[in-house]
């Protein structure tokens, strides 16, 4: 049996080569890639949540896998309709969210992890969303480097990308490089299983299904072809010249400068500096100089631009009739502007961009002693106007900041780790904003908020709460006043803290923030703990090897928590406690056991 890694390496070589896939169908036979899946996925939120089959990772084995390897290899296998339901949008409105099986789920994963080590390599550096290793920072930082001196920013959304993506359309861009007829039959009738809601049987004629594990790589395929027209076509067409033309009164005004500074007379030195400092020391209006970069992240992208509003216009139209034309998507017409970058602000991925024009911002030339405007032409990332106030409204009633009721019922720990967390998203995301200090405002009044909160709890008053809790933690070298609780473990004492998290700005590239959650390449991974334990088929409770299975429990802090207090924990609660596991490999005995509730049998000696 051919390992993951090998599968997946070889796989990537020929992406790489851009070599056509053929017969690679029969890589969905391996239960070591299958084994791989499984355990990217098992330990996801939903991998207990039922879709419209009780079919969840609770009671995987190697013999479940194999039925499903055998129904793939008889061509048997068919995807099952997913359970959709509405999850609201900040905006206002709902988004459909499927819920697929969790059989169907390893089969996309496997699928996922197949296409993703062949497309990975042919995607374009400007694309970053939903790919290993890159994600908002990624793209933030890219944009802060590439897009310095633009002039006009072209913000680009696609109306409903995901669920208008032509089933059609895709499967061309798939026939072009994978060339295995079963491979791509499995792939379209992914797409086109369709989807319960209120358990009505809906087809689907278009998009890929929002929730689905294979989505978002199958939008990065089709969004490619999007990639490749601006970065092969438009940017070239909009790109010309080596540098800007000089402008020549600023030039006159150096020679002036020269001959006054010759003449010794530094007033006329210093009036001339001051009215050369005004101007822009090259043409920004020469005709033989243009520059367009792009960057795109999922359905959302931002182009740069230097030359004249009509051009721009000229670019957005382009790229408006290829998405209507070529893959049958429309531009949003509320959300797909032209922004001016030096008085104006383009929003993209949640940050406000813009680029700075101070003439009075001046400071040494790196390594001279040579000063120039230094900020003039640099991209500014910031904190969207109203942003701070739109987060802390959570905490607010009226003008004040006031408890929350919802948390009452937690430990003082909880409460004050609940807060943490949540300021720490805050403050982790928006790290590359130049005014990240404007986040003291939310602190403050997730502050008071916290305190209310714990004051409300206890019966007690704010005050109190400072002088029970108030404490001081030292973070990169600075000492900062905190609210903290010890929590004793079998480890010692653990901290929990609220404050202490500084608001510098973090320079661009250099701490970047993975929207996988840490997703590994299985290309380059070695095997991990629950594989190893399934593939030694013993049941950890009676030591059977026969029928082994996983057992699954959503969170590990929920069974401590339903079984705190009783002195005689059932054999399985004390087992998954000690090893510190949300999975126990079983026998199939054992499994009925734990879940009606019945006595487990006693380990084999």
């Amino acid at each position: 049996m051919q390992k993951a890694e090998q599968i997946l390496q070889a796989v990537q070589k020929m992406g790489e080569k851009r070599i056509p896939l053929t017969r690679v169908y029969r890589s969905l036979f391996s239960e070591d890639l299958f084994l791989a899946a499984y355990d990217k996925i098992a330990r996801n939120r939903g991998a207990l949540t039922v879709g419209t089959e009780n079919d969840t990772a609770d009671g995987m084995s190697r013999e479940r896998i194999q039925r499903i390897i055998e129904k793939l290899r008889n061509e048997r296998f068919n995807f099952r309709p997913a359970r959709r339901i509405q999850i609201p949008k900040k905006s206002g409105g709902t988004r459909p969210l499927g819920i697929p099986n969790f059989t169907d789920k390893l089969v996309q994963e496997v699928l996922r992890m197949v296409l993703e080590a062949y497309y990975e390599p042919r995607f374009r550096d400007s694309s970053h969303g939903f790919r290993p290793g890159r994600g908002c920072h990624t793209a933030l930082a890219s944009l802060h480097q590439k897009f310095k001196g633009a002039a006009w920013f072209i913000e680009g959304d696609i109306r409903g990308c995901f669920d208008n993506i032509d089933h059609e359309v895709l499967m061309a861009i798939l026939a072009r490089d994978i060339q295995d007829g079963r491979m791509l039959n499995l792939l379209r009738m992914g797409l086109e299983a369709g989807y319960l809601e209120n358990w009505q049987y809906n087809r689907t004629y278009s998009g890929t299904p929002q929730g689905g594990i294979l989505s978002p790589l199958l939008a990065n395929i089709y969004l490619h072809e999007l990639d490749a027209y601006i970065e092969e076509v438009l940017i070239p067409q909009y790109t010309r010249g080596k540098k800007r033309a000089d402008n020549p009164e600023y030039s006159n005004l150096a020679y002036a400068i020269k001959c006054a500074r010759k003449a010794g007379n530094e007033k006329r030195v210093q009036e001339l500096e001051l009215q050369r400092r005004k101007l822009p020391s090259q043409d920004v209006h020469d005709p033989n100089f243009r520059r367009l970069k792009y960057i795109r992240y999922a359905d959302d992208f931002i182009l740069s631009f230097i030359g004249t509003k009509s051009e721009a216009e000229e670019i957005k139209a382009a790229i408006s009739a290829f998405l209507k034309e070529k893959l049958h998507l429309e531009m949003s017409a509320s959300k797909t502007l032209i922004t001016h970058s030096r008085t104006e602000h383009a929003r993209f991925l949640g940050y406000d961009i813009s680029v700075y024009h101070a003439d009075d911002k001046i400071s040494p030339r790196s390594g001279t002693l040579t000063k120039t405007r230094s900020v003039n032409g640099c991209v500014r990332l910031g904190i969207p106007y109203g942003k701070v106030d739109e987060l802390a409204r959570r905490y607010m009633r009226g003008e004040k900041p006031i408890h929350e009721a919802g948390l009452l019922a937690f430990s003082d720990a909880q409460i004050i780790d609940v807060y943490q967390q949540r300021f720490r998203g805050v403050a982790e995301y928006y790290k590359f904003a130049t005014d990240r200090n404007a986040l003291r405002k939310l602190k403050y009044i997730m502050e008071v908020s916290l305190t209310k909160t714990l004051a409300n709890k206890f019966k007690s008053t704010v005050g109190r709460m400072y002088q029970n809790y108030g404490g001081k933690r030292t973070v990169q070298e600075y000492t900062y006043k905190v609210l903290v609780v010890e929590v004793p473990t079998k480890n010692g004492t653990r901290y929990i803290y609220w404050g202490g998290i500084p608001l510098k700005v973090i320079k661009t590239g250099t701490e970047v923030l993975d929207d996988n959650n840490g997703r590994r390449n299985v290309t380059f991974s070695s095997r991990t703990d629950l594989v190893q334990r399934l593939q030694a088929n013993e049941c950890e409770i009676c030591g059977s090897q026969e029928n082994c299975e996983v057992h699954h429990v959503r969170k590990l802090a929920d069974l401590k928590d339903r079984w705190r207090g009783r002195k005689e924990k059932p054999a399985w609660v004390t087992t998954m406690i000690a090893m510190q596991r949300k999975t126990l490999v079983v026998c199939a005995k054992c499994h009925v056991a734990i879940h009606t509730g019945k006595p487990l049998p006693t380990r084999n000696t």
